[in-house]
């Protein structure tokens, strides 16, 4: 349909629209013409994704002014998935479209990834792990690499990178949607490099798809969103973790044998200076000079014309030094020493015999006194690394892993004296017995990283299903939306039946608390209720558990007493593990034997694969149960630190941030098993701190909303009774349609989305 939204021409590729879809279409329109940042919350299942591509590509048109749609992902196959919405989009606007010229204006829009999902070399495609694919693309597509082939006919290159040279400015993409597959077929019919192909047309693309870290990962951001104008409109999709993923990209964890292959990276890379010193010593000088100008200005950093770059720095760009690099580490045997002095340092420390936490700001002090080697000198650490294996034209990265770590330890504890804690633990709590020394250099403000974000674009969409409570994400990431909304879901029918239980058959209180969490009656109830659940549900059954060490012992004693023989007796059971490949075949044969008509029990882990990225639809999840509070790890060093400065610097209680992000954990589970409107599911909160309202009222209001007070505080009898019911009521047919409830039409949507009238004084 095409409708009018306040003045706005929205395409939108279906004969009917949500009410929830035009809603947030509404808030999204008022976010844009305000240039502002917004937060919206949009229940599971009710296109989301194509209600953004719709309404931002329809600003874009009649918005020229407007720059691009940068969407961002957390998966590949998300990633895939947008794309895919995208090309319907696109079809049905070039057929519908009715403007100036009657056609409408071209549209690339591509997806962007690692070179391991990206690279067509037969040979270098083949490696298995991101790093050795970066490396071996180094290999053949380095400047240096380059130059020598021109000489020596049998260097190897890579022929797709050397055909995209070739083809110079001539090697552009036609207007359309790529995905990544796209890519990859494009290139190898051109004879281009996907990667570098994809790279390149990132400046005229009028849509890109990609990682999360290419926004806020600064070593990628740096590298690939740099060049981005102001005018881009910014989206997350699926961010109700985007403050974890901001910790995540400024913290580095280094543990012993790290430290010690970084020792050995150093002898390396000594090594390999005295043999450029034997053999062209002219590099090394050449350098130096450089450095004594600075590294940005005389281009040190900048990229060669060949596929060697590096991950970029560590720090925000605008707090890296924009001056000469310090003198004692400007010639390469110098900072050899220096490299390894720092090493021994670290590695003296970690032999501590109890748990240290200190500032950047103390560590720094320390590092001065006993290694004589001051902050400005830290703060030029990674770049410097970076330049120094350029000159000696290393490109095995992957075996330089352990010495980067340090480096970015370095530039980030002298860049930073705020929002960082420096944690050095001797051992694992949960093992005291077992030494394992780690140094965690952790931040502990997510707003750090998100910051540049919000100064540089002027429009910046954070979206998910599970933002509840919404009002906690502007204090968290330190921004002021201009639009905060979270959305009901219109349905023809109740096919959500939330339900909390609380107690047993018996009576007796269930909870995964601490001191309940081994008691062999609690245990019991538990394993009684699914067998039971299994029973009186058809298909597929999904479980999920506050931890794997949870689920293993609970696992355990559902064996030893028969209960596990008895689950098997209604369904198959599944297990997910750590193991990706396991968990992929584990969730294969559940579909296989839903499909089938036998059914299957999934147990899973809150906060793990499956319950981030796996749909449950249809018949594969018609009950969810979600076993417990899924609470982080509260004796936790890091966790602990950063609970401390969200208290002092963003007055966030404890328990309240705590309380938040076991809540959304939690929904995020429970929402995996409806994925649109004719879809239905019962979801279990099997805890009875689901019954206070401090837990409660924190689920998304599309859950609470269906939460009635007859499905409180459960027995495992009256749960049973009332799935028995609600299985039953949905086996009613029904108005799929329901026209003006659930659906809107054409002429609905533009007599919602006609522009206001104001009244006559």
């Amino acid at each position: 349909m095409k409708f009018q939204l306040e003045g706005l021409s929205v395409y939108f590729p279906y004969e009917y629209i949500y009410p929830e879809q035009f809603r947030y279409m509404l808030e999204l329109k008022r976010a844009l013409d305000a240039k502002g940042h917004c937060l919206l919350e949009m229940p599971t299942g009710t296109g989301k994704t194509i209600t953004l591509l719709s309404l931002i590509t329809s600003y874009q048109l009649a918005h020229p002014e407007v720059g691009k749609l940068v969407y961002c992902t957390r998966t590949v196959p998300e990633m895939e998935k947008v794309l895919v919405e995208l090309q319907e989009l696109v079809e049905y606007r070039a057929k519908y479209y009715t403007g100036p010229g009657q056609a409408p204006p071209p549209i690339l829009a591509l997806g962007l990834s690692s070179r391991k999902n990206l690279c067509v070399h037969p040979t270098v495609a083949e490696e298995g792990t991101r790093e050795s694919v970066d490396s071996g693309c180094r290999k053949l597509t380095a400047a240096w690499v380059r130059e020598a082939a021109q000489k020596n006919p049998e260097v190897e290159t890579c022929d797709f990178f050397e055909g995209l040279e070739r083809a110079a400015v001539d090697a552009v993409l036609d207007p359309g949607v790529y995905t990544l597959e796209d890519l990859r077929q494009y290139g190898r019919k051109k004879g281009w490099c996907p990667y570098f192909l994809a790279r390149h047309m990132l400046a005229f693309a009028n849509v890109l798809v990609y990682n999360y870290q290419y926004m806020l990962d600064p070593k990628v951001s740096n590298m690939v969103s740099r060049e981005l104008e102001k005018e881009c409109v910014v989206v997350f999709d699926e961010a109700h973790n985007i403050d974890n993923v901001c910790i995540e990209a400024l913290s580095v964890t280094m543990r012993k044998h790290t430290l010690e292959a970084a020792a050995r990276n150093v002898l390396k890379l000594r090594a390999a200076v005295d043999k450029c010193k034997q053999t062209d010593a002219n590099r090394l000088t050449t350098e130096y000079n450089r450095l004594v100008a600075g590294l940005q200005e005389r281009g040190v950093l900048n990229p060669l014309p060949g596929g060697e770059e590096f991950v970029a720095n560590p720090a925000l760009p605008e707090d890296i030094l924009r001056e000469s690099v310090p003198g004692n580490i400007r010639r390469a045997e110098h900072f050899c020493v220096f490299l390894r002095r720092f090493v021994e340092y670290l590695k003296q420390r970690m032999t501590v015999q109890a748990v240290e936490q200190e500032s950047p700001t103390t560590f720094l002090a320390q590092l001065t006194e006993r290694m004589q080697i001051d902050g400005k000198t830290l703060r030029f650490c990674y770049d410097r690394l970076s330049s120094l294996l350029k000159t000696l034209e290393i490109t095995d990265m992957d075996d330089f892993t352990p010495l980067h770590l340090v480096a970015d330890f370095a530039t980030l504890v002298g860049t930073y004296a705020k929002g960082f804690a420096i944690i050095i633990e001797p051992y694992d709590e949960r093992m005291p017995s077992v030494p394992d020394p780690v140094i965690e250099l952790s931040c502990l403000d997510a707003s750090l990283a998100v910051k540049p974000v919000f100064q540089k674009f002027q429009t910046v969409v954070i979206t998910s299903g599970t933002l509840s409570p919404i009002d906690l994400y502007p204090r968290i990431l330190n921004f002021h939306p201009v639009a905060i909304q979270s959305f009901a879901m219109t349905l023809t029918r109740d096919c959500m039946c939330p339900v909390v239980l609380t107690r047993g058959a018996d009576q007796m209180p269930m909870s995964t608390k601490f001191d309940m969490r081994g008691d062999e009656g609690v245990i019991r109830n538990y394993g009684r209720m699914l067998v039971e659940l299994a029973a009186a549900i058809p298909d597929g059954i999904v479980c999920f558990f506050v931890s794997y060490s949870y689920m293993d012992a609970i696992v355990s004693r559902w064996n030893d007493m028969g209960i596990l023989k008895d689950l098997m007796a209604a369904k198959l059971v599944f297990i997910e593990t750590v193991d990706v490949v396991e968990t992929t075949l584990a969730l294969d044969n559940f579909r296989r034997a839903c499909d089938c008509g036998r059914g299957a029990v999934f147990l899973s882990v809150a906060r793990g694969k499956v319950a981030e990225g796996i749909d449950f639809d249809r018949h594969y999840g018609r009950c969810v149960v979600m076993f417990g509070v899924p609470y982080q790890y509260t004796l936790s060093r890091i966790l602990r630190a950063r609970l401390e400065y969200l208290r002092e610097t963003f007055q966030i209680k404890e328990s309240d941030y705590l309380a938040f992000d076991a809540v959304r954990q939690a929904a995020q589970c429970v929402g995996r098993v409806i994925r649109s409107k004719a879809d239905y599911g019962m979801m279990v909160f099997a805890d009875q701190r689901y019954q206070r309202h401090d837990k409660r009222d924190k689920l998304p209001g599309w859950i609470t909303s269906h939460l009635r007070d007859a499905h409180l505080n459960l027995s495992t009898d009256m749960l049973l009774h009332v799935a028995r019911e609600f299985m039953r009521s949905m086996a009613q047919p029904y108005d799929r349609l329901a026209i003006g409830k659930s659906l809107l039409t054409e002429e609905q949507a533009n007599a919602l989305g006609a522009p206001a009238v104001p009244a006559l004084a």
